[in-house]
């Protein structure tokens, strides 16, 4: 243990690579040899200075409450992999005792902690806002209109060439959408056009989605007469910001999975970080973004605790949270798999959460103990049973997800009984995150 806190593990800083490029790179770094003037402070940030291939030597600084980095070479990855190096190297051996931070590092760190402590804007002219927000309302009513249209004309016209109509009539309707000012309708659209080009059974696929964003317009039409619940979370799914303030809850946060998706126009990479209070017990899904060419900034190794306010956004079966302040450096968590539950419980906490949340795609789940059974898709694909009675739950083996992985969680299982994170949703399980029995370290299978 150092001043800066409990040291993560090698894995868990790997886990932060931006790519596999950067691993490599980061674990070549990783070695006393390239640096100097490293040190840390007692409030959790540690820098180095790394000598490196060319004339003028890098900066590094680590804020490790971010975790957030600062240095001063040109790579556009974040974190790049002289932060992933200094990071190796606090890992391995630490970086000594406490210490004032250089000048360089010192001024970014102020800077940070200023921008946290930065008073909120002042009151906003609520009349001025009422009217923009009737405004937008009235663009997004006349854009769904014109959805529940396009959806008509097709239906009446039979999805079957869909499959030779491409993906740019798809494209055009969603850029429609972002017109109205629903980019929550326009991204259920893109994702509309990409379902043809998912192999077999499409039709049906596409018919279920066709459903779902017809009940989403609808919803919206007459939004103003649902309860207030169930209100926000249509505003939400359309894409029309809510003026509510939601929870905010104070606890100590465990990284359970964090994961990367590309827009089908390749445009934007969303990153989804699941945590778990380790004292109330809830769920959060933070999302962070990143523009073409750029990673997300929110980068957290799965197995840290962070002791953090989160605050949770209206509606979204209260899953979708924004982390706040936190009051503490972050540790790596010792205390082994979290508590699991059958498979039945499962389908029943994801039942519970669709009463509140109809286009609710999945619901994050620990199971366990269960054990993982491989199987061909023609004899229903893989499937995670209880380890005690006859129940199981089939795992989503679409959206991308490598074949590796599953073999990964049946070499870890060995046969035998493990607990898997995942998210739990009406095409399967889909499995993130998994430990032995006895051991602490979290296995990231995404």
């Amino acid at each position: 243990m150092t001043e800066q806190g409990v040291r993560w593990t090698a894995e868990q800083v790997l886990a932060l690579a931006p790519d596999d490029a950067s691993r490599k790179a980061g674990a070549r770094l990783g070695g006393a040899g390239p640096w100097s003037q490293t040190g840390g402070s007692a409030s959790g940030a540690v820098w180095g200075v790394c000598k490196g291939s060319g004339s003028t030597p890098y900066r590094t600084a680590v804020d490790l409450a971010g975790p957030a980095y600062k240095c001063s070479c040109p790579s556009r990855k974040f974190p790049c992999k002289h932060a992933l190096g200094l990071l190796l190297l606090w890992s391995a051996q630490g970086l000594g005792d406490p210490a004032e931070a250089p000048d360089w590092a010192a001024s970014w760190l102020a800077e940070r902690a200023a921008k946290a402590a930065r008073p909120t804007a002042g009151p906003v002219d609520a009349e001025a806002a009422r009217k923009r927000a009737e405004r937008r309302a009235e663009r997004v009513g006349a854009g769904v209109a014109e959805l529940e249209q396009r959806l008509a004309d097709l239906l009446r016209g039979g999805i079957a060439g869909q499959g030779q109509a491409g993906y740019a009539p798809w494209e055009e309707t969603a850029a429609r959408m972002v017109d109205a000012q629903a980019p929550g309708l326009a991204a259920r659209v893109r994702e509309l056009g990409t379902i043809p080009g998912c192999g077999s059974g499409w039709p049906g696929r596409m018919l279920e989605e066709f459903a779902l964003l017809h009940l989403l317009d609808r919803a919206w039409l007459g939004v103003s007469g649902l309860p207030e619940p169930l209100a926000a979370t249509v505003r939400n799914r359309v894409g029309v910001p809510s003026s509510a303030e939601g929870e905010t809850v104070r606890d100590r946060w465990l990284v359970l999975a964090q994961y990367d998706s590309v827009s089908p126009d390749g445009r934007l990479t969303t990153r989804r970080t699941w945590l778990r209070g380790l004292e109330g017990g809830r769920p959060a899904l933070v999302l962070d973004f990143g523009p073409p060419g750029r990673a997300p900034g929110l980068a957290l190794p799965v197995g840290l605790v962070l002791e953090a306010e989160v605050r949770f956004r209206p509606g979204t079966a209260g899953l979708r949270a924004d982390l706040g302040d936190r009051t503490a450096a972050a540790v790596a968590d010792r205390s082994g798999a979290p508590a699991g539950v059958g498979t039945g419980e499962a389908l029943e906490a994801y039942g519970a959460a669709l009463r509140e949340d109809p286009w609710l795609e999945s619901w994050p789940v620990v199971l366990g103990p269960v054990i993982p059974i491989p199987g061909e898709a023609a004899e229903g694909g893989w499937q995670l049973a209880d380890a005690e009675g006859a129940s199981a739950l089939p795992v989503a083996c679409g959206g991308g997800r490598p074949r590796p992985a599953l073999w990964q969680l049946a070499a870890l299982s060995g046969g035998g009984p493990v607990t898997v994170f995942g998210e739990c949703g009406h095409r399967g399980f889909t499995p993130l995150t998994a430990w032995q029995p006895g051991s602490p370290e979290p296995v990231p299978l995404v």
